[in-house]
């Protein structure tokens, strides 16, 4: 809150191009659906990109640091009517200096709001959202609480379909108990579809602990094999890489405290694939029913499923493709995979 609200006046502040991740390009629905947002929720936003998956209709999705809602009303559109998004957030609050700019403006003179709760700034809007979605009954509620606490927020076993997190994981100390709490409130076959900042080394006491760099949600990224670890720990499938591109710093004293470390924005995708589903190789068939990505859909760095074309899938894709939402989209038999496919998602 200090960092964000007192020390950034505008994007250009930034020290880095940490919280301006780069993703895949965004059907013309999210765009669409992203217009319909309220200025005022927009504005008082400070994701990274948009962490948007694909088949959702009438999904649950759990947003993690869901701030003050925007990625939660545009999937409310895209969940249709019969779905339901809820967001949670810590921040109390957010306090604008000078301009009243956030640090990612979304137009060049911004509108002043008065400060308060994002959460609450998010409630403020249910209503304004299901009536110009055309809703007869909200599909989107909002919690203050912590994500590494679900439970506290009453949030139930087995409720959700999709978990979506948009560049907050960082910032919890126990990245672990995260995903753990993801696991536990997804359905079998649900998925965890996030976006998160990474390093190639575990980073040193002097970086972790370090005022600014916490604030452009790099001392709290958390080195990338130990995402593998954690994830199978928890339960979770392979980590599916969707995306990922480099961060660069671009400030000399900051560069000399990271030293030869390394960061990249990444996208990634697990499972919570039930035990004793698809146990070997297989070959798939993309029927193309997904709206917006009836021709083609790319699953993640490895995987692009055309429409009608058979594609040799590994043992980990088969599993994820059969027991998940996917499942009514592809047409799913046993086969031997090529070698190129047993890479595997994960790679």
């Amino acid at each position: 809150q200090d960092y964000y609200g007192k020390e950034l006046q505008k994007s250009e502040d930034l020290k880095t191009n940490a919280c301006i991740t780069s993703g895949r390009p965004h059907s013309k629905m999210v765009r669409d659906a992203l217009e319909c947002v309220h200025e005022e929720v927009v504005a008082r936003y400070y994701g990274c990109g948009l962490v948007i998956p694909e088949c959702l209709s009438s999904c649950r999705i759990l947003d993690l640091g869901s701030g003050s809602g925007r990625d939660c009303f545009l999937l409310s559109q895209l969940v249709g009517e019969q779905g339901h998004v809820t967001g949670i957030d810590m921040t109390e609050g957010q306090v604008w200096h000078r301009t009243g700019a956030p640090p990612h403006p979304p137009r060049s003179s911004p509108t002043l709001f008065p400060s308060s709760c994002q959460v609450e700034v998010a409630k403020k809007h249910i209503a304004y959202h299901m009536d110009k979605f055309g809703y007869r009954k909200p599909n989107v509620e909002f919690f203050h609480g912590y994500m590494e606490k679900l439970a506290d927020a009453g949030l139930a076993d087995e409720s959700f379909d999709i978990v979506i997190s948009n560049c907050v994981i960082n910032l919890a100390p126990d990245k672990r108990a995260v995903l753990r709490e993801a696991f536990r409130v997804l359905k079998p076959g649900g998925e965890m579809y996030f976006s998160d900042i990474y390093a190639n080394q575990r980073l040193s006491e002097t970086v972790r602990k370090h005022r600014v760099l916490w604030g452009e949600c790099l001392a709290g990224a958390l080195y990338w094999r130990d995402l593998y670890s954690i994830a199978e720990e928890v339960g979770f499938s392979p980590p599916c890489l969707v995306t990922a591109s480099p961060i660069t710093i671009g400030n000399k004293e900051l560069e000399d405290i990271v030293g030869d470390c390394r960061f990249v924005s990444a996208t990634f995708r697990l499972f919570k694939v039930p035990g004793g589903s698809w146990a070997g190789p297989g070959q798939v068939i993309y029927n193309g029913g997904i709206v917006g990505h009836e021709r083609e859909l790319v699953f993640d760095a490895n995987f692009t499923f055309k429409e009608g074309e058979v594609v040799d899938v590994d043992a980990e894709m088969a599993a994820i493709l059969q027991s998940s939402r996917f499942a009514e989209e592809f047409l799913i038999r046993a086969g031997k995979a090529n070698a190129a496919a047993l890479q595997g998602c994960c790679c």
